[in-house]
Order: structure tokens, then sequence, then C-alpha cells
């Protein structure tokens, strides 16, 4: 496989891993060193993997009362040692789709190639506001 197959399938199989609830999936790949921004606070990002795995479980609880995460469109480019990726969602209640049926979640991720491993190492995760 090539390197832009390779990233897509780890950013895939990140995004199914968060549509289960499964933290160790989510987990999986991301640099000890992750840095992401996400939509809740706190808005000055969160910094390493002990922080960014202390984000997930109120999103999953999120995710437990019915709500979509699903993958709209993927983009992947990628060199020998550095990746770069970026993407649309459907995140939100369904009751959200219903009256704002194009809102997305727009996400990208930064991953460096180390000891032969791809692994995350910044992600963006933000909606439009209109």
């Amino acid at each position: 496989m090539n390197n832009e197959t390779i990233v897509r399938q780890l950013i895939t199989d990140w995004i199914d891993a968060v549509a289960a609830c499964d933290i160790d999936g989510v987990l999986a790949h991301h640099d000890s060193d992750i840095v992401q921004f996400d939509v809740p606070p706190p808005h000055a990002g969160v910094r390493g993997i002990d922080a960014y795995r202390d984000t997930w479980p109120p999103f999953f609880d999120f995710l437990r009362s019915g709500a979509i995460f699903e993958l709209v469109e993927l983009h992947v480019t990628a060199g020998t040692d550095v990746a770069f990726a970026y993407g649309l969602l459907r995140c939100g209640p369904k009751e959200m789709f219903e009256t704002d049926p194009d809102n997305r979640l727009r996400m990208t991720f930064g991953l460096h190639r180390q000891d032969g491993e791809w692994l995350i190492t910044h992600e963006h995760h933000s909606f439009c506001m209109t």
C-alpha cells in the first residue's frame, strides 16, 4: 500500500472508532504529544495524549444519545514522512439534520511517520457558524 492509502485507512479507522465509542481505537496511531483544537472548550486546545483521552467521554455520551457521526468526504496528501488530511462529517443530533441537512463538521489532520508508523500529531475540528 502507498502512504496515501495507509493514512486514509488510519483516519477512516479513527472515524469508525469514534462512532463505536471505542477509546482504544480513537487513541491508536496518535502521537504522545498530540495537539487538538476542537469545538468544545478548552478553546486553547489540548496537548498530550492524556488530555486528548480526557476529551472523549462526554462526546461518547453525546453519540450514545443518538447523535450522528458519519464521514462525508476525506482528502489525503501523503509524502514520505509527513501527511495532511481534511474532510467533512455529518455530526450532530438527528433533529439538527432535519432543519439543517447541509451542516458539516470540518476536520483536519497532520501526521508524521516515526519508526515506520504513521502518527496523528494534530487534529482540528470546527463547525461553520452562520
